[in-house]
């Protein structure tokens, strides 16, 4: 049996989830939300901020090379297995269902907003 696995590697960030503070960017409570999902659907998800663990991105060569070659605008940088599926924003849960093979709509609750309309992708 394959163990799927997402790491995110944030941007220097006020915690770990990024939603937090007096101006929260919904963007990230809704990736927040969609990450939820996806360890709900069996995903083991693995979230770095720059500023509380950036061994983990040293350790990475992947990320490693890609801020070398683009730097902070690199980030977030999403690996999917291991492999880059997304760097530079934060990808909807479409994209997170796709790279695992997964319904989107396989949520008992969709949540307003939620990606592709409440339509599956």
């Amino acid at each position: 049996m394959n163990i799927n696995t997402l790491q995110i590697f944030d941007p220097a960030m006020c915690c770990s989830t990024g939603a937090c503070g007096p101006q929260v960017d919904t963007r990230l409570v809704q990736f927040a939300a969609d990450l939820d999902w996806l360890r709900s659907q069996g995903v083991i998800v693995k979230r770095h901020n720059l500023s509380q663990s950036p061994a983990a991105f040293v350790e990475n060569g992947l990320v490693t090379t890609l801020l070398v070659e683009k730097g902070e605008a690199a980030l977030p940088v999403i690996l999917a297995n291991g492999k880059v599926e997304s760097t530079g924003v934060y990808p909807n849960r479409c994209n997170l269902a796709a790279w695992f093979k997964l319904d989107s709509a396989a949520d008992p609750v969709p949540s307003k907003g939620a990606c592709c309309g409440g339509r599956s992708c």
